[in-house]
């Protein structure tokens, strides 16, 4: 009765129920898995965030494809700092209920059923999901790790094949956090010209770089800068720059030569119209949300960093287990020992020590090895948590 795209594995996993074992026993847990930033104890501005819901021009319907000009200027208010170049044309901005939904057109947009897209891996599970709903075929991308994150070229040019129509990059990665250089955007963008391919770019932890070092002053910046070579799009959103995933707000930014952008554009404007899904009231409260990033960054910022001098200051000493090397955004990645698999080893975790943490294939790590953290955990719990996950990988 129901059609293939559905025949989904729905049973769960056995860490799933290894967790829900763990939560019914009633046994506490400290979480390193924690990615909704609306329960982490971040200090919300509430009164001025439900103060802008309350616009009385929402009560006026003006279904507009694009978005509302008022809410596309606010996006590009928000690029003005990161786009060396001309400001970015409100024209070729989609507004759209988050990025799943952003994703979800561009698929449309580029692939028939069947067509293939290119994916940096490691990366967000979601991506599957969202690719065989659309009746697109991932191809992964291999990332090679040798002191930092970085892409192996041959391998991505030999990946190419007939029904490939994007690459798709995440930038910095979830969850390995490292930032496209500015060399491999030059590269990525002359394949894509090369090969008739959109490039994808998924910027939602744009602003949540760590401090300076050397390997980040060749970081790229924003990819929405209108000077690529290739047909460009750009999405993010409020559900991290704002940290308000509840409001449901993305978009795509479409940059590269000026007949392919006008061509997407109108295709795209044509898709929204079909759903036209987009809330007036979030709408017109957009320029007030993404303001709201002003206060809630630097308390994200500040509880990444603190935990991330608590995560190295454990480590010193221990030889089987290391973070790598990252860059930004909210996760880190840790190496340990295969000797189980990686599941078999978070299941361990959360029966023997009580802590939760990620295995490393839920990202399609290549091999065992990895456990993926999050940095967002309230600093007494991470600090706590962490030893136990160094006591339990020791023994």
């Amino acid at each position: 009765m129901f059609s293939a795209r559905t025949n989904w594995k729905l049973e769960e996993n056995a860490y799933t129920r290894a967790l829900r074992r763990h939560r019914e026993s009633g046994k506490p847990l400290l979480d390193l898995t924690v990615s909704n930033p609306t329960v982490c104890g971040f200090e919300y501005d509430e009164a001025a965030i439900l103060a802008a819901l309350q616009n009385a021009a929402a009560m006026r319907y003006d279904p507009q494809p694009k978005g509302l000009l008022s809410a596309r200027a606010a996006v590009v208010d928000y690029y003005r700092e990161k786009i060396s170049g001309a400001p970015l044309d409100p024209e070729r901005l989609i507004l759209t209920t988050g990025t799943s939904e952003a994703y979800s057109f561009l698929f449309r947009l580029l692939c028939d059923p069947g067509d293939e897209v290119l994916v940096a891996h490691p990366s967000y599970p979601l991506f599957d999901f969202l690719a065989s709903i659309q009746d697109v075929k991932l191809r992964p991308l291999r990332l090679v790790y040798d002191h930092g994150w970085q892409f192996d070229f041959p391998a991505l040019r030999a990946a190419i094949g007939p029904r490939t129509r994007a690459i798709l990059v995440v930038h910095p990665n979830n969850p390995t956090g490292h930032f496209i250089k500015c060399d491999e955007a030059e590269h990525l963008a002359a394949i894509c010209r090369e090969r008739d391919l959109a490039l994808v770019v998924d910027e939602v932890f744009l602003d949540y770089a760590l401090p300076a070092s050397a390997s980040s002053k060749k970081r790229h910046g924003s990819f929405a800068d209108s000077g690529t070579q290739a047909l460009t799009f750009v999405l993010s959103g409020l559900s991290k720059i704002a940290a308000l995933p509840q409001m449901k707000v993305g978009w795509i930014a479409a940059s590269g030569p000026e007949a392919l952008v006008c061509d997407a554009m109108e295709c795209l404007e044509v898709i929204a119209d079909t759903y036209l899904s987009l809330n007036a009231p979030v709408q017109h409260a957009l320029p007030e949300l993404l303001a709201q990033r002003g206060a809630i960054q630097p308390q994200i910022m500040a509880r990444v960093e603190t935990n991330l001098l608590q995560l190295d200051a454990q480590l010193t000493g221990w030889k089987s287990v290391s973070r790598l090397e990252m860059e930004g955004g909210w996760y880190a990645v840790l190496r340990v020992p295969a000797v189980q698999p990686d599941d078999e080893l978070a299941i361990r975790l959360i029966e023997e020590h009580s802590v939760a943490v990620h295995p490393g294939h839920f990202y399609e790590f290549a091999g065992d090895g990895y456990l993926v953290i999050s940095l967002l955990t309230p600093v007494r719990e991470f600090a706590d948590g962490i030893g136990r996950v160094i006591a339990g990988v020791g023994a």
